[in-house]
């Protein structure tokens, strides 16, 4: 098994450095339900206008979609299941920046917290942004804002 680390130097509310080490122990193109613990393959495809009206404020999404899909400068996908594309799983939107990608990302509502329905869904939005910094030739270097009152939904 592949193991790859991860550190994560995050600045507080109070603009205090906080590193964070973890480790990823798999990589994979799936996420697996944890009920059954069935896996299901997955694919990352661009958001459409459809897409928008089911992930809103209202149905349990914490960011504003539609902003970031109206923003010229951000690329919008969306994480589902192979052959169940009616269904998103999470949400990734992407900036080019000059030497990295920076991005912003959300497990969907029923997919949070201690009850979620799927694990890997945060792991498969970041290997696709680190994969988007490669093909930019970036090296895979991401950035992103922590959001603190959902880490721990995670």
């Amino acid at each position: 098994m592949t193991k790859a680390q991860f550190n994560l130097d995050l600045l507080s509310e109070k603009r205090n450095r906080i590193e964070l080490d973890f480790v990823v122990d798999k990589l994979t193109n799936s996420i697996q339900n944890t009920i059954s613990g069935d896996s299901f393959q997955t694919e990352i495809s661009h958001v459409t206008n459809v897409d928008l009206k089911q992930v809103s404020k209202k149905n349990g999404w914490a960011f504003n979609w539609k902003s970031e899909f109206n923003d010229n400068a951000k690329e919008v996908y969306k994480l589902t299941i192979i052959n169940n594309s009616n269904i998103i799983q999470g949400l990734l939107s992407l900036t080019i920046e000059p030497d990295h990608i920076y991005m912003d990302a959300e497990s969907a509502p029923f997919n949070r917290g201690k009850n979620k329905l799927y694990d890997g869904v945060p792991g498969n939005l970041v290997a696709f942004a680190c994969k988007m910094s490669f093909q930019h030739g970036f090296d895979g270097y991401i950035s992103f804002t922590a959001k603190p009152n959902l880490l721990n939904t995670m």
